[in-house]
């Protein structure tokens, strides 16, 4: 079982304390006053701190963490929305992810064939098809096709990875509601995620976070009111 640091600064104050009344005379009172003044600022920190978590009668103050329970909520997602998902961040990660985007690999698998038929109804109903039917009509303009898709293809990908394109897009991502509905979606995300909180969740999660670091107010509660108590000892 492992002592908490609060308890250990506790026990070795009072046992500087129980020492005081076994040592010489003349180390009495400097035993003394060191374990009564390193016990009082243990014990006073350590007080002050189960005041931020737990509500003390008679205390004005304590309990803080759930009295403020709404404030501190608020506070979070103040804090999440304005650092990790503000308007520019989104905007700077939809830039930065629109750069990665290769539609290459979709142009390859796509089926292109509607756009070669539309081009073949539309050559076949202009004032030419007549003219063609003479050497084969549609049959003649089918032989073209794996050769025109593979045309089409081509162009497609060099358009979509110029320059040109990414610009253009990434102006249509600045303009575009996509920002603002993505903020919107991640607010209404957060937000639910803060309703389904209780002051009590709240307070087990602020002290997990912070417990460890509080504890060493108590230590040094302890050793400092001890060093204070010491050098009284000679004074007083």
């Amino acid at each position: 079982m492992q002592i908490s640091k609060s308890l250990m600064t506790n026990i070795i104050a009072i046992l500087f304390i129980a020492i005081s009344f076994v040592v010489p005379p003349f180390l009495y009172k400097h035993t003394l006053d060191t374990g009564l003044y390193a016990l009082s600022g243990a014990l006073t920190n350590w007080l002050a701190i189960y005041m931020l978590f737990e509500k003390v009668p008679l205390l004005y103050g304590s309990g803080v963490i759930e009295q403020n329970f709404e404030a501190f909520k608020s506070s979070i997602h103040k804090m999440v929305m304005g650092q990790f998902f503000s308007q520019q961040n989104i905007q700077n990660f939809l830039m930065n992810e629109e750069m990665k985007i290769d539609l290459s690999p979709m142009i390859e698998r796509a089926d292109i064939s509607p756009a070669f038929e539309a081009v073949k109804a539309t050559v076949m109903e202009s004032k030419i098809g007549g003219m063609l039917s003479m050497f084969g009509g549609e049959s003649l303009i089918d032989s073209y096709k794996e050769s025109f898709n593979e045309k089409l293809k081509a162009a497609l990908i060099s358009l979509v990875k110029s320059q040109a394109f990414h610009e253009n897009l990434q102006e249509h991502l600045q303009k575009s509601s996509l920002q603002n509905d993505l903020i919107c979606s991640i607010d209404n995300i957060v937000s639910k995620r803060l309703d389904e909180l209780t002051p009590q969740m709240i307070k087990e999660l602020v002290k997990t976070l912070i417990d460890e670091h509080l504890g060493w107010l108590v230590v040094w509660g302890g050793v400092f009111g001890g060093l204070i108590g010491f050098v009284a000892s000679w004074i007083v």
